[in-house]
């Protein structure tokens, strides 16, 4: 039998093995994932004190000053809202009634015969981001052949996890072409004409993320007969509807087209960037369905997809999106104003593309600065002269050369113009 101190000692010494497996955590061998490119180039600009500093890696608009924007229309339909003196009660699953009728009206127009007909599906969700990741899920559980979605080279970096957590096989199809700082578009026919029949192909609608360059609406005339040849299903992503061209019928004429065509397609849109609503996290997903009585089905299997995703979205920014789409004053403000961000943009593409070939005689072809449209920019630049441009300008970008339009203005742009001439040439 032990004595009282040898039992003690027994006790303490089960203590101190106790001690140490608690003190190995549950998580040891949890691996640190990788950084996120566009992050890590915030935290960079974050952190250098110099005041000629410049972010091109952000993706939302800023204003002339460098500042971020809240639109009047918004700030309109804010106040209007208050006014109303709104409860904050939980939304049904697919989201603000009136919001989604809105969203769908935006995005296939007026002139829609599946609207019409009332056969479209349609669910807010949690931005585009949201709409996506609906559509993966919903795609990998009904779409009997959805084992695969191809993917433009280049896309928008989180395309690929955002599919491949559906559970669907991720595949690339040809877009950019190096030699010409522009659109591959006979390797892209000829990829969509090499995939699977039924495969799922992903199509940016407009203001390709990250190059730029969109096909031409001739071009998009072609790829919707390949699509329809090849029996693929075609899935938009939406994000810049009005914000690519400033004109809201332009920007959509890519799934109008298709579903005037007779394609049933998959529609993610946002509302962040045409109406500045970043934090709000607006968005829609949308399916074309043959009739209405599908459309009953298809509306509740997405029910059933979003309830254990997040259970319902967001009410406030929803709202703000709805009064002004369907208020008439504030949906013509709101015109006025995303038309004014775009021509921002696009000037800032005018000037550049005149300092760099004109001002400057930088070497190279700079054309592709004012071809492309929207908010990116595939400027060409190889990765050291993004990094000679970071460490030596405190100009910040992606690594891949892509910059955000937007955060150029009148007071950095002639900055930014030499210090890539010099980056060039090699004289950072």
């Amino acid at each position: 039998m032990l004595s009282a101190a040898a039992a003690a000692r027994r006790t303490a010494s089960a203590g101190l093995r106790t001690n140490a497996v608690r003190s190995v955590s549950i998580w040891a061998n949890v691996p640190a994932g990788p950084p996120d490119p566009i992050l890590g180039v915030s935290e960079a600009f974050k952190a250098d004190k110099d005041s000629r500093k410049i972010n091109l890696g952000v993706g939302a608009y800023r204003d002339e000053n460098g500042k971020p924007y809240v639109l009047r229309s918004v700030q309109m339909a804010e106040a209007a809202i208050e006014a109303e003196k709104p409860d904050k009660e939980y939304l049904p699953i697919t989201g603000l009634a009136d919001f989604t009728k809105n969203a769908a009206l935006l995005a296939y127009g007026p002139d829609s015969t599946p609207l019409q007909q009332g056969s479209v599906a349609v669910t807010q969700s949690i931005s585009g981001t949201g709409a996506l990741r609906i559509g993966g899920a919903f795609l990998g559980k009904h779409y009997p052949k959805a084992k695969v979605v191809y993917l433009p080279n280049p896309s928008w970096g989180n395309h690929t996890p955002i599919f491949r957590d559906s559970g669907l096989e991720v595949r690339q199809y040809k877009y950019f072409d190096k030699s010409t700082v522009g659109l591959d578009f006979e390797g892209m026919k000829a990829d969509l004409r090499a995939a699977p029949e039924e495969s799922v192909v992903l199509l940016h609608a407009c203001a390709h993320n990250p190059t730029g360059i969109d096909p031409t609406p001739e071009q998009w005339k072609e790829i919707s007969d390949i699509v329809k040849e090849r029996k693929l299903f075609p899935f938009f992503d939406m994000a810049y509807q009005g914000f690519a061209s400033g004109n809201i019928a332009r920007d959509a004429f890519a799934p109008r087209y298709f579903v005037s065509e007779g394609h049933q397609i998959a529609l993610a849109q946002s509302f962040a960037k045409n109406m500045g609503l970043y934090g709000e996290r607006v968005g829609a997903f949308s399916l074309v369905c043959a009739d209405p009585e599908e459309k009953k089905r298809v509306d509740s299997q997405l029910k059933i997809v979003i309830r254990p995703m997040y259970s319902n979205p967001p009410l406030h920014g929803a709202r703000i999106a709805n009064k002004i789409l369907s208020d008439t004053a504030l949906y013509g403000e709101w015109e006025t104003e995303v038309k004014g961000m775009a021509e921002r943009i696009i000037g800032m593409r005018e000037k550049l593309y005149s300092s760099l070939t004109h001002d400057l005689k930088t070497p190279g072809e700079w054309g592709h600065i004012k071809s492309q449209i929207g908010m990116f920019s595939f400027t060409g630049l190889t990765t050291p002269m993004t990094k000679a441009l970071a460490e030596k300008a405190h100009i910040y970008m992606t690594a891949d050369g892509r910059i955000s339009m937007a955060g150029l203005n009148s007071h950095n742009i002639d900055y930014f113009a030499e210090s890539v001439n010099k980056a060039v040439r090699g004289d950072l």
